[in-house]
């Protein structure tokens, strides 16, 4: 026996909405915001890989020098590492995070400049051209007409 009745409640209209989302209307800043977003959290994994990588490359490098006995390479990154290996400490693993979401971040940042710097680049060359416009005359290249002509 339950100790709690409840019932399904429904809360149908008979009109309906659609919504439509439409990227232009945003504001440049939210668009760029957005890719700045995605670069990061898309990055980040491979960040991860490659500072983790990296530091346990140092810690195998400053505790043996890059052995490759059974004893040596219990220090060593994860393709190397042998059997019953050294893992790192806590604060090696915040640092660790720390520093392959700085460089994601980084590089994220890095495109919004290179990005806004092309945008601009832009904008200046079409600001620049002289005002007007133009007739452009479209005609299909085929044969010469005059056969003789050509040889």
């Amino acid at each position: 026996m339950p100790l709690y009745k409840a019932q399904a409640q429904s809360h149908v209209t008979s009109e309906t909405t659609t919504i439509t989302f439409n990227p232009s209307d945003l504001h440049q800043w939210e668009r760029d915001l957005r890719r700045l977003n995605i670069i990061t959290f898309g990055l980040f994994p491979f960040s991860m890989f490659a500072v983790t990588f990296t530091t346990e490359m140092i810690r195998w490098y400053n505790a043996n020098g890059c052995d490759f006995s059974e004893q040596g390479r219990q220090h060593a990154p994860w393709p190397f590492k042998s059997a019953g290996g050294i893992g790192m400490t806590n604060d090696e693993h915040v640092r660790t995070i720390l520093l392959a979401a700085g460089l994601s971040v980084t590089i994220a940042l890095v495109d919004l400049i290179i990005v806004n710097a092309k945008r601009n680049n832009e904008r200046r060359r079409i600001e620049s051209l002289p005002a007007g416009s133009y007739d452009i005359e479209r005609i299909p290249y085929g044969p010469a007409e005059d056969e003789d002509a050509v040889e």
